[in-house]
């Protein structure tokens, strides 16, 4: 190891474990599980990791491995770098997979190339999953573990000696795949230098939920054995005198398997290192980053683990919780979550080969759709800078590609899913005062998607403006001659578009800008409500009536079931079979309008009228807890006067559908939301995103604090009268820095100024937070100040 390296590794611990009072004596480690969410569509990632960090190494299996790695049983495939956490659809990255193996009787035909032949089990006691590292033994004795650096990987296999039938030491071989998780792989290239067994090359993949495709390249050096032989291989042959290849795809798109080799003098003691820099930009470049973040020539594993584990801890640090006896498997929830919202966007600062620029650049934005509705405030709670950067990055994507992103992920532009949704987060950074953001070119980027269709609206901006600017909604089966997307989703972007325009609205409103136009929009989604329409479930009425509907371009109606794409009725997803709602149903669908959900209660008949649609919502099989739609209507109870119903809710999914297990997700994490979701319950806060109001209720814990990174100030919410069995989760009375508060929201102030919130609880519901002046505010009834 470098002296200096070291002497880094020495100043940076003794720092942090200096500017960080609870370090001593609190092991926030203890309770991060990463395997939560690892199996049952969770699709989480697993392995080791920097916050944010490009570089994400994990084993990739051959079953659940959207995520890379699952605790589902299926068999490890390789081991890569690059991954995406919690998506959905096609399986993400895995870019460049080494495996390790013996060839029988060191016959180097008899190894196993191909993914189906080479897949080996891994022992399922031997998986050790912690922040900034991942191992596990494979069946065949095998032992592998990996940490990170910001672009590279580093991974230790350690081989079990194992002999010929004559007694000879056998010479374990470390392949390396030219292809990714999803087999998407267009063309690549590899070449091996057989003097230091370094391998580099590159690939073009295509991206798993979006248009286009992208290059990666990658760098891998080995240490701490004797190379014997290297070359490539094509499906099950290998040969040493080759030591270049280039492979496309071929007759019918002929899928090749192929890539290199690096074979080493057994038996090994010790560790065999792999170092795998990764870059976007050039396999030169993705060398460069590997010598930077890990230099040779032998390679300090546990320097690079601590520095991980630095910085996790650095990042969660903010956060500091009193239990109060809450349970153990709860805790772990808790600080489970709050890991994994740093997850992505992931920091490709230096790695976009599209255009220079002085602004940082993240990626995996996957999808904006999900994170708006959680993870981008909590970020801003938690690390303001992060998000900022992320805001920047988000201005400078339509700075030189022209469109804010809804999706982005692997420097590729992502399938729109509903509105822009990208104003949402924007506007909830103004609203919540965040910093080094260039508000103005905000609010162009947001009246562009407001004003200008796109020729493909699918991966980009909004379609259907001309529709939206004269019918004031989105038609069903719109005519739209200025540009082309999927033609579905009336329902849900007419009131997604009302949504984007009233964050619009905000941000022109706090810059002295037009406004006006773009609150008048924010009302359209009143045009879609059918106040006649019924709703039945196997023929028999529900006994509500008004929901929204889809109509046509003549201004009459057409119909959807109210429970289609319902679990009651089966998941609708953007291409297999699209509907006039996007993954929810019109039932679930009815309640986001959280700009006016006052006049949302007076369109459903009143506050008991609505708070009997909510309850009939949750308790019915209606209500999909495994998508981020239904989050916001776990906390609408406030607006009828409710707040305690609000907590009741909350605490019937946590911790039934949310808990500490690999299955412990209802669905798939989408890049850390439902995480955000588990955090912000946890803590007894929860964001209406673009608007500066978070939901109060009891939180989980005796007391929750979070220290800004900012401001240094300390905000405290506390249980008075705490109970760990939760039968006391109904708030009594409260106060604001020793001060009586009866409202049943507070502001951003809370965090940056540092405020202490005091609940007193009681086993049943009270008046706190029902009277019409501690409501939180809606646009109809002028109680925003920032509007």
């Amino acid at each position: 190891m470098h002296n200096s390296f070291s002497l880094n590794i020495a100043i940076f611990l003794s720092t942090y474990l200096t500017s960080t009072s609870w370090a001593a004596n609190f092991d926030v480690f203890r309770y991060v599980n990463p395997l939560i969410g690892s199996n049952n569509g969770g699709n989480v990632f697993t392995g080791a990791t920097l916050p944010y960090g490009m570089a994400k190494a994990v084993a990739d299996v051959d079953g659940q491995n959207t995520g890379g790695f699952s605790t589902d049983g299926s068999r490890v495939t390789g081991f890569s770098a690059m991954h995406d956490s919690g998506t959905g659809g096609n399986p993400s990255l895995g870019n460049f997979p080494l495996f390790p193996q013996y060839c029988p009787e060191d016959d180097l035909n008899s190894c196993k190339f191909p993914i189906a032949a080479r897949a080996t089990h891994y022992i399922n006691d031997s998986i050790v999953a912690n922040p900034g590292y991942f191992a596990l033994t494979l069946d065949s004795g095998i032992h592998a573990e990996m940490t990170v650096a910001q672009h590279t990987a580093l991974f230790h296999f350690t081989f079990p000696d194992r002999r010929t039938s004559n007694g000879s030491a056998l010479s374990p071989l470390v392949l390396l795949d030219l292809t990714d998780l999803w087999a998407s792989r267009q063309n690549a290239s590899i070449s091996v230098d057989g003097s230091t067994g370094r391998i580099k090359g590159n690939g073009t993949f295509l991206p798993s939920f979006g248009a286009g495709s992208y290059v990666s390249h990658f760098c891998v050096d080995f240490s701490g054995a004797t190379i014997r032989d290297s070359g490539v291989w094509v499906n099950n042959r290998a040969g040493v005198e080759p030591k270049e290849l280039f492979v496309t795809r071929g007759f019918n798109l002929f899928y090749l398997e192929s890539g290199g080799f690096v074979r080493f003098k057994g038996p090994i003691s010790g560790n065999l290192s792999a170092r795998v820099g990764i870059s976007f930009i050039s396999a030169d470049k993705a060398c460069q980053n590997a010598e930077d973040e890990i230099p040779g020539p032998e390679y300090d594993f546990s320097g690079i683990q601590n520095l991980a584990e630095i910085a996790w801890r650095q990042k969660l640090s903010p956060i500091s919780v009193q239990t109060g006896g809450a349970s153990e498997h709860l805790q772990t929830s808790f600080w489970s979550a709050v890991y994994r919202t740093m997850m992505s966007p992931q920091n490709y600062t230096g790695e976009n080969p599209y255009w220079q620029s002085a602004e940082p650049y993240f990626d995996s934005f996957y999808c904006i759709w999900d994170s708006f509705r959680v993870q981008h405030p909590f970020l801003t709670i938690i690390d303001p800078v992060a998000q900022s950067q992320m805001v920047r990055a988000l201005l400078d994507i339509y700075k030189h590609e022209g469109w804010l992103p809804d999706c982005r992920m692997s420097l590729c532009k992502g399938w729109t899913q509903g509105g822009s949704n990208a104003d949402n987060v924007l506007t909830d950074a103004y609203v919540k005062n965040l910093t080094g953001i260039d508000w103005n070119l905000a609010y162009e980027a947001m009246v562009n998607d407001a004003e200008n269709e796109p020729r493909d609206w699918s991966n980009e901006g909004r379609g259907g403006l001309v529709s939206w600017k004269r019918l004031h909604y989105i038609p069903y089966l719109d005519y739209d001659y200025l540009g082309y997307g999927t033609n579905s989703r009336s329902i849900s972007r007419t009131l997604e578009y009302s949504y984007n325009d009233f964050c619009l609205s905000t941000l022109g409103k706090g810059l002295g800008k037009e406004y006006s136009k773009y609150l008048s929009r924010a009302g359209n989604w009143q045009n879609l409500f059918k106040a006649d329409q019924k709703s039945y479930i196997n023929g028999t009425d529900t006994g509500f009536t008004g929901f929204f509907q889809p109509k046509y371009l003549n201004e009459t109606w057409g119909f959807q079931d109210p429970i289609a794409c319902s679990p009651l009725a089966g998941f609708c997803s953007l291409t297999s079979n699209p509907s006039e709602t996007f993954e929810s149903s019109v039932w679930e669908y009815q309640f986001f309008v959280p700009h006016d959900v006052a006049t949302l209660i007076k369109s459903l008949g009143g506050p008991e009228s609505f708070i009997s649609r909510l309850d009939y919502f949750h308790t019915s099989g209606l209500a999909d807890i495994g998508n981020e739609p239904v989050f916001l209507t776990i906390f609408e109870y406030h607006y009828a006067g409710r707040p305690a119903l609000s907590a009741l809710r909350a605490h019937s999914y946590i911790p039934s559908s949310f808990n500490d297990t690999t299955t412990g997700l209802p669905g798939n994490d989408d890049s850390g939301a439902m995480g955000s979701f588990t955090a912000f319950v946890m803590m007894g806060l929860f964001p209406n995103p673009g608007q500066n109001v978070y939901f109060i209720i009891s939180p989980f814990f005796e007391a929750v604090s979070v220290t800004h990174p900012e401001t240094n100030k300390t905000a405290t919410i506390k249980n008075l009268n705490f109970d760990n069995t939760y039968k006391n989760i109904y708030i009594q009375n409260a106060t604001l820095n020793g001060k009586s508060y009866t409202k049943s929201w507070i502001g951003h102030e809370f965090f940056t100024q540092g405020m202490t919130l005091e609940l007193t609880l009681g086993g049943t519901e009270s008046s706190w937070g029902t009277a019409e002046r501690d409501i939180p505010p809606s646009m109809s009834t002028g109680q925003m100040q920032y509007l």
